[in-house]
């Protein structure tokens, strides 16, 4: 039998599996196909999820394994912050390690264990890195400057300031009201920008994000390959890093950011090291929520039927978490 689990971190759910535990490991062409079956929100389990995530070993030095990230829609992240806390999780718990490093497809990124955000509410901190904002790194073009950083593009939308940054996975900001939050926008923006067009040809991640207070955000994220998720690791780190060199009163490096999200919130921290160079620290919630055992055979042929599935329970945990938001003094 083959085991997967369902996850989320800020509810950007996965399914996760483990290579290293198969009989025979899964070729790249079943991975994709098995990735669109599981995560189908009609055709899959559990409702579908918003990628699957793959562990495998990992060659580089002083790294415990590695990770590659399949949307729902077949293909393939550089990055996951909210699934990254999940895997992290799991080869914690797996090798018995509390800080260590994974192999991501850019970069060998650190992550640790942290004290839980509420009880029952597993946490894991990973750096988010490499950072850049050239337009190669994107990619993107016809926009007339080889950085984007907080200024207006009316071709995406009248009014709005917006900044490119690629962490490494590609995430264009805006900073909006709750007018704009509220509107048909960030959809707008996010399906032109992830059709074929001339400005970002390999399509970006869309974030809204509305300053609440000092250190504190909102952010929604319409993420490339996915459509509207509950949240963004990798935009929500983007965001943080976009809400300190655009609005420096309100924004701090090296201080805690509370970002909340549909789906939660979780916590950031901004580093400059000088010269451009910048780190991010994305702290969450690696919730673990149901556990899958599917026939060997049937995984290689992407047949779900056979699944058998059960709750851990940590899902309870977690929606007292949330509900309790509110009352927290933030």
């Amino acid at each position: 039998m083959a085991n997967l689990l369902k996850v989320h971190g800020s509810q950007n759910s996965f399914f996760i599996l483990d290579q290293t535990e198969l009989s025979q490991k899964l070729s790249q062409p079943e991975l994709v196909n098995l990735a669109k079956n599981i995560t189908d929100a009609n055709e899959g389990l559990l409702g579908g999820a918003d990628g699957l995530l793959v562990i495998d070993k990992s060659n580089h030095p002083n790294v415990l394994g590695s990770m590659e990230v399949i949307n729902d829609d077949g293909s393939l992240a550089s990055m996951c912050g909210n699934g990254l806390r999940t895997v992290s999780r799991y080869l914690s718990e797996k090798f018995g390690k509390t800080s260590f490093k994974v192999e991501t497809m850019k970069a060998d990124l650190q992550v640790s264990k942290e004290k839980d955000l509420a009880s029952g509410v597993p946490t894991f901190a990973l750096e988010i890195s490499p950072v850049t904002f050239n337009k190669e790194s994107l990619p993107f073009q016809n926009l007339g400057v080889n950085k984007l950083i907080d200024q207006e593009v009316p071709v995406f939308a009248d009014g709005l300031k917006f900044t490119a940054i690629a962490v490494p996975n590609p995430h264009l900001i805006s900073f909006v009201d709750d007018s704009v939050l509220q509107s048909d926008t960030l959809g707008r923006v996010g399906k032109m920008l992830n059709q074929p067009n001339k400005y970002f040809p390999d399509g970006v991640n869309v974030s809204f994000a509305k300053i609440e207070s000092k250190n504190q955000l909102f952010v929604r994220t319409y993420e490339r390959g996915v459509g509207f998720t509950n949240a963004c690791g990798t935009g929500m780190s983007a965001t943080s890093l976009a809400f300190c060199l655009t609005h420096p009163n309100q924004g701090s490096f090296e201080q805690t950011i509370k970002v909340f999200n549909p789906g939660g919130m979780v916590k950031t921290r901004v580093h400059d090291h000088g010269q451009g160079n910048y780190t991010i620290d994305l702290i969450g919630n690696a919730t673990f929520t149901n556990k899958i055992a599917i026939p060997d055979k049937d995984l290689l042929n992407g047949n779900l039927a056979a699944a058998r599935i059960s709750e851990t329970g940590e899902q309870k945990d977690y929606l007292n978490f949330v509900n309790g938001l509110q009352r927290q003094t933030i």
